[in-house]
């Protein structure tokens, strides 16, 4: 399976079917933005706090597999410049249509995340990445593009999952509630579902997910060349909370810094 391909027409769907994660920030919003009182997240509740943040005005920034309309206009109102880089035509689309109807200059680019080679090296002043990479199978090459198209002193602003939501069998949680380990990490859902549940999500037209573990998370972006300088841990909201989330966190961002 060419799993670039095949998440691509997954989260173009999502799209058109007006998923979660797909839509965009509203007009109000980005009004607020303009006038200083913005806010992004990279996960779906905490707030990046705002003191990770440089001046944004004139801010070269790269929204990393950020597609569907809402950081980019955001950060672009406030007064960065941005450019959004995502795998799915129609995540990009929304973006551009945000653009169009609030007046704002954004740059879209469609591509692979583990594969930034368009850009020049030191061309970013801040990345912000979030959830995403877990549609990747290998998260390393994806830190080690950022580094190098950061400039020095530039920040990288990730949100991931944490890995311990693939230890477990979801459909027994979804039926009785029960929490059973089943996987070993790290999981893949091309190699780890059985024939059936995968042909499932294809038909369903879900995406390919892929663990991974802290240790190409947070290791591979120090291993990248990146020093940690920021981290919280956050969960879904509760109308969206899973089983697990009500027990831990079940999301993880850090700062990262280019020195």
């Amino acid at each position: 399976m060419d799993i670039r391909k095949y998440n691509q027409i997954a989260w173009d769907n999502k799209v058109k079917q007006g998923k979660r994660y797909t839509i965009p920030a509203s007009p109000e919003d980005i009004k607020q933005a303009k006038a200083g009182n913005w806010q992004i997240n990279l996960t779906p509740c905490i707030p990046v706090p705002r003191e990770w943040f440089p001046p944004l005005q004139g801010l070269k920034v790269l929204c990393l597999a950020s597609g569907g309309g809402k950081q980019g206009p955001i950060l672009a109102a406030a007064g960065s410049e941005v450019t959004v880089f995502d795998n799915s035509p129609l995540m990009l689309a929304t973006d551009r249509s945000v653009a169009a109807r609030d007046s704002l200059k954004i740059r879209t680019v469609e591509g692979d995340i583990a594969d930034l080679s368009q850009f020049s090296n030191s061309c970013f002043d801040l990345i912000v990445h979030p959830v995403s990479n877990t549609f990747v199978p290998d998260v390393r090459p994806v830190w080690k593009e950022a580094f190098r198209v950061l400039r020095k002193g530039g920040a990288l602003l990730s949100g991931f999952t944490n890995p311990a939501v693939y230890l477990f069998d979801w459909e027994l949680a979804e039926r009785n509630g029960e929490l059973r380990v089943r996987y070993k990490l790290p999981y893949s859902d091309a190699a780890d579902l059985d024939e059936a549940q995968k042909q499932k999500r294809i038909a369903d037209s879900e995406p390919m997910e892929f663990s991974h573990t802290f240790d190409t998370q947070i290791g591979g972006q120090i291993a990248a060349g990146f020093v940690i300088t920021g981290f919280y841990e956050d969960r879904d909201e509760p109308e969206a909370m899973d089983q697990l989330g009500k027990y831990t966190a079940t999301y993880i961002v850090t700062r990262a810094v280019k020195l």
